[in-house]
């Protein structure tokens, strides 16, 4: 087996804990990224979430994501962090680091582990709530926090084991997943997929327009996005280095070509380009880069997030338009398209043969089409077993709570029926 290549600051994470001491620079970052991260979900997920549904259901969403952040943190620190990243088999983590134990005083690289652990958590909290976009407006909340639970355990945790910890077999194979595009994108956008095909569609879908009530909300939670990912992206450096540098680099240039190429195709079909086209481009071209950000160049970056452009607005209208899925906001199209595609360019673009297109080259001995093997057997095996996963969860909570609220509540609104409020004054909406 061909042993694994890793960028300075992720080979740190296989050292004993006592080999380094922390360094207050990249601690500082790394802090800082964490707060970025956690500002994606809160507010600018939900705020992006929230202006695309209809009116009746904006607070809905708002309390979701909030409430997925409390639920997800919470199993964190018990047992999820311990089963993504506690020493184990190839497949789950052990119970060594349950409620934390142990992790005071100890570093990872060059961070403390109580820092590397919460900048993990912040992960852990917005995949769940990216998945809310493919049933919103219709599942029960208390079901919400009950599949967002066991999602959590069952999808995540695993998954995050196999392409992070130092043991996950993923990793061990040579998988390049810079910051998430198999363990967060691919993972949120086929639970997502899931979720809309086993409660069905809106009433009404697709022959009522449902517009988003608030562009204004989604613009302003798109560019909060935009900022945050600089955290998601260049924090996974796990140092204040020139890997983090080129990381944010590569990030924002793939944001701009996504929105750039996606609107230059609406332009085009519809004779004029949308506020929803420029933020959702922007969001494709950060979710491909993703997982290739610590290993590509910024020429890498520009075609990867043109390609991410054109690919997920034909996507997102195939899913919609021909399958008639109501993924409601796009989240199979955007995130599960683009982490795949993202995962497969990370295989292509971090060979330095590329010139000014590459990154940091491959593991010694890995070329180019044994690397995408890896890449392409990573993406098979995270959908499979996240769509397996998730429709399992899925059934678990419809029986033990019922996943869908009924048609008069659904017509009412998800903020009237499930939470006795109502974000807008709803007469004549």
């Amino acid at each position: 087996m061909k042993k694994t290549f890793l960028p300075p600051a992720l080979a740190a994470w296989a050292l004993p804990c006592a080999a380094q001491a922390a360094d207050n620079g990249d601690t500082a970052w790394v802090l800082s990224a964490t707060a970025l991260v956690l500002f994606m979900s809160l507010p600018g997920l939900a705020l992006f979430y929230g202006g695309l549904v209809r009116a009746r259901n904006v607070l809905s969403v708002l309390v979701q994501c909030f409430a997925i952040v409390c639920v997800v943190s919470l199993l964190w620190v018990a047992c999820v962090y311990s089963l993504a990243f506690a020493p184990g088999s190839g497949f789950i983590g052990g119970l060594s680091k349950a409620m934390l134990a142990g992790i005071g005083g100890r570093e990872i690289g060059t961070l403390p582990e109580a820092v590397f652990c919460l900048y993990q958590l912040t992960f852990a909290a917005i995949t769940p709530a990216l998945v809310i976009g493919g049933f919103a407006e219709r599942m029960k909340f208390s079901s919400v926090l009950l599949f967002s639970a066991l999602w959590l355990l069952i999808v995540y945790a695993p998954v995050c084991h196999w392409v992070w910890a130092d043991d996950g077999w993923l990793k061990k194979m040579g998988l390049l997943d810079f910051a998430g595009g198999t363990v967060v994108h691919i993972t949120a956008g086929v639970a997502a997929l899931v979720a809309a095909l086993m409660l069905g569609r809106r009433n009404g879908f697709p022959h009522t327009p449902m517009m988003p009530h608030n562009m204004t909300m989604t613009a302003t939670g798109a560019g909060m996005l935009w900022v945050g990912w600089f955290g998601f992206n260049g924090g996974s450096a796990l140092a204040a280095n020139a890997q983090a540098g080129m990381a944010a680099l590569v990030t924002h240039t793939a944001a701009a070509a996504g929105a750039l190429a996606w609107t230059a195709l609406e332009w085009r079909k519809y004779e004029k380009p949308s506020a929803l086209g420029i933020v959702t481009g922007m969001v494709a071209g950060l979710g491909t880069i993703t997982p290739a950000s610590g290993y590509v160049g910024p020429g890498g970056a520009l075609i990867i997030g043109i390609v991410a452009g054109v690919v997920c607005f034909n996507a997102t209208h195939f899913v919609k338009r021909v399958l008639k899925i109501d993924d409601s906001l796009d989240v199979f199209p955007v995130h599960g398209i683009g982490g795949m595609l993202g995962t497969l360019a990370a295989g292509v673009f971090a060979s330095d043969a590329l010139g000014v297109f590459s990154g940091q080259g491959y593991a010694p001995g890995m070329s180019m089409g044994s690397q995408l093997g890896v890449q392409a057997l990573g993406v098979v095996v995270v959908a499979l077993y996240t769509a397996a996963a998730s429709a399992a969860a899925l059934w678990l909570v419809d029986a033990i709570n019922g996943l869908r609220v009924s048609g008069e509540d659904e017509m009412q609104g998800l903020d009237t029926a499930q939470h006795n409020e109502r974000g807008y004054d709803l007469q004549g909406l």
